[in-house]
């Protein structure tokens, strides 16, 4: 009995001094989520993982490179829960897969054309080359709707799919397109290395940028886990807004652009995050507007049915 009562004290006194981290490890719950590449408007994102947010909201995040047009099945297929782009989602939803935006990070998009100096007018790049992150992404609609504004046939212009906005600056500053659709740091990094800034296209259509999707599945059976991920992402978007030096070092490190630089993207995103978490319905209205260019999409579509953000936390 002596013995017995010893040994019960020594666990006793072990589970004491462990480490914290030690006992709450095999607490935290797993999330993987896929990022098509290194992009300033993931942010909030990169802080809430490197800030310790999601882990402190009891979550172990995966952050997995995969290209934005596999994300959606991903998520179906249950090889990730998450995903960022949400006009990727809302596009993939109107096309029948089951997932819904449960956030939405920023109030606009800052899509801009970058070219080499040879192109002066909008006929110079007929028969050349323009790189896309990808096939029915943002920047492929917004050099679309720039085509369209310039009267130009699409089938003039080459639109080349790299799979990220990181990989549109190399192509660009590797000189094997003409052109490239990029949101900063990338637009003036490109700019100091010679090329242009030859037209913003943020502001042509509605068009969803960067938020959180998922699917109905997760939603339904993970509700709880949902919503601590969301809390820590905006925790990170707070993060940002409230530690302007840190976070354009941050920028500077992660991005390897100059101070000067990291100012103009930290100002620029610090610009258009949202503060509720929210998407403007006439966005998401306009953005059923742009798909029916390219599908069949219901006149009477209520978008309102892709969009769930009844799991933002309270006060948000």
């Amino acid at each position: 009995m002596i013995f017995q009562s010893f040994t019960r004290t020594i666990t006793v006194a072990l589970l004491l001094f462990l480490p914290r981290a030690a006992l709450s490890a095999e607490s935290l719950q797993k999330i993987r989520i896929g990022f098509p590449s290194l992009a300033f408007s993931y942010m909030p994102f990169y802080v809430s993982q490197e800030k310790g947010l999601l882990k402190k909201a009891g979550l172990e995040a995966e952050y997995i490179q995969m290209r934005t047009g596999i994300q959606p099945q991903a998520v179906i297929n249950g090889n990730i829960n998450f995903f960022p782009s949400v006009s990727t989602g809302l596009s993939a939803a109107v096309s029948g897969l089951p997932l819904v935006t449960v956030l939405n990070l920023y109030n606009g998009t800052p899509w801009i054309l970058v070219t080499s100096k040879e192109i002066n007018k909008p006929q110079d790049l007929i028969g050349k080359r323009v790189a896309i992150s990808g096939i029915l992404t943002s920047p492929h609609y917004f050099i679309l709707a720039a085509l369209r504004k310039w009267e130009i046939p699409e089938k003039e212009v080459a639109l080349i799919s790299t799979g990220g906005t990181a990989s549109s600056f190399a192509a660009l500053t590797s000189n094997q397109v003409a052109g490239a659709v990029l949101t900063p740091p990338f637009d003036d990094k490109a700019v100091s290395v010679g090329f242009k800034k030859f037209m913003f296209l943020g502001d042509l259509v509605d068009i969803p940028y960067v938020g959180l999707m998922t699917s109905q599945a997760e939603i339904k059976t993970n509700r709880d886990r949902v919503q601590r991920t969301i809390g820590a992402i905006l925790d990170g978007a707070s993060w940002v807004r409230s530690n302007r030096g840190e976070t354009v070092k941050m920028i500077v490190d992660k991005f390897k652009v100059t101070t000067s630089e990291a100012e103009r993207t930290y100002e620029t995103m610090i610009s258009m995050l949202t503060k509720d978490g929210r998407l403007n319905p006439k966005v998401a209205r306009g953005y059923m507007d742009v798909l029916r260019q390219e599908r069949p999409v219901p006149a009477d579509l209520d978008p309102q049915k892709f969009l769930d953000f009844s799991m933002i936390p309270a006060g948000r």
